[in-house]
């Protein structure tokens, strides 16, 4: 059965050109076809020659991602939902600012940690994203665009060091000057707290950054609104950001959504502050997105002012994320892979009415 070519680094490509006859520089053309220039399959390699082409085409073939619906909100976000080759659905995002293209990738089908403000999880855990897949979303958000995308994001659907090792291969092609060739600080992981990937990830010699899912600094609170808590404890959680930081020297962020009535107290903005600056670590705040029509209120402005400023006057760094694409579904917990999550004119008065006030 032929593979999607895409699902190799280079030094498989590599192994995989020298089984074929042919001198190791042929993988670095390919390595560059494929992700530098996206070419979409074999007869666009102008510098391959055919006999060689004929052998690839044997074993290989150039797995390419059209979108199945594209969305774009009132701020410019786009959404992309994306057919598999088995039928499955996933999401990416893009978030246009100033210079700045983000693209936000899914690195499963669902996910398996069920967090009860995201989505995703909602359908449950489906299979992991193959590296292919991964890099499929980026190839093709920027062809779909038009634009080189800056920015990388690993916040869409899954979690990413569920599925760890195509999640670095996918980053280490992202990352080749050969390749993609984005810089690693502009690649973010964000993980809900899976403590052996996060002691993994300090070992890879790769300046990537890191954001963890907190949304509660308690076990009790965490436990509800992140469930792999009861698998991976703040007990043990912490200790790893700690490790990561003290080996690595790249500061953590602690990504905590805010949800009305739950855990936007001011007591919670001080456990909050003391775990931050206890693995020194920087804060983005987020205001949590509904997930249907029918949820509650978002925090209101002057709890969400109270919380940052507590956690200033705590000398803490925060940073508030600017919900965008919220009446597409674009926003963060909202990816959910159907069809049909457009503007639905309720939640664009929502949207209009806040972008007002």
């Amino acid at each position: 059965m032929k593979k999607d070519i895409r699902d190799l680094t280079l030094d498989e490509l590599e192994k995989e050109v020298a089984s074929l006859g042919e001198p190791a520089h042929r993988a670095r053309q390919i390595f560059l076809w494929l992700n530098g220039k996206s070419a979409a399959d074999f007869g666009a390699m102008t510098d391959l020659s055919r006999k060689f082409i004929s052998k690839l085409e044997k074993k290989f073939y150039v797995g390419e991602l059209v979108p199945d619906e594209h969305l774009v909100a009132m701020d410019g976000t786009e959404k992309f939902l994306w057919r598999l080759e088995d039928g499955e659905l996933i999401e990416s995002v893009l978030i246009k600012e100033a210079k700045r293209r983000t693209t936000c990738l899914s690195t499963q089908v669902g996910c398996r940690f069920k967090c009860p403000f995201c989505a995703s999880g909602k359908k449950g855990f489906v299979r992991n994203l193959r590296v292919s897949e991964i890099l499929g979303q980026l190839l093709s958000v920027q062809k779909e665009c038009g634009q080189r995308i800056t920015n990388v994001v690993f916040m869409g659907m899954g979690e990413p060091l569920d599925n760890y090792d195509n999640l670095m291969k996918a980053i280490r092609v992202i990352n080749h000057p050969g390749g993609i060739g984005i810089g690693a600080r502009k690649i973010t992981i964000s993980t809900c707290g899976i403590v052996p990937g996060i002691r993994k990830l300090i070992n890879e010699k790769i300046q990537v950054e890191l954001s963890v899912s907190l949304h509660a600094a308690n076990d009790r609170l965490r436990n509800e609104l992140v469930p792999v808590n009861r698998k991976y404890s703040l007990e043990n959680l912490i200790p790893a950001c700690k490790e990561y930081f003290e080996k690595t020297g790249r500061i953590i962020t602690l990504e905590y959504t805010l949800i009305a009535g739950k855990n936007d107290s001011l007591q919670d903005a001080r456990e909050l502050a003391t775990m931050a600056k206890s693995v020194k670590a920087k804060v983005n705040l987020i205001v949590c997105n509904p997930i249907s029509e029918a949820e509650g209120t978002r925090i209101d402005k002057k709890q969400l002012a109270a919380f940052k400023n507590l956690l200033k006057a705590k000398k803490v760094t925060v940073t508030v994320r600017k919900s965008r694409g919220d009446e597409i579904m674009a926003s963060c917990g909202q990816l959910a892979a159907m069809r049909g999550t457009g503007f639905s004119e309720n939640r664009r008065q929502k949207t209009e009415d806040r972008e007002q006030t």
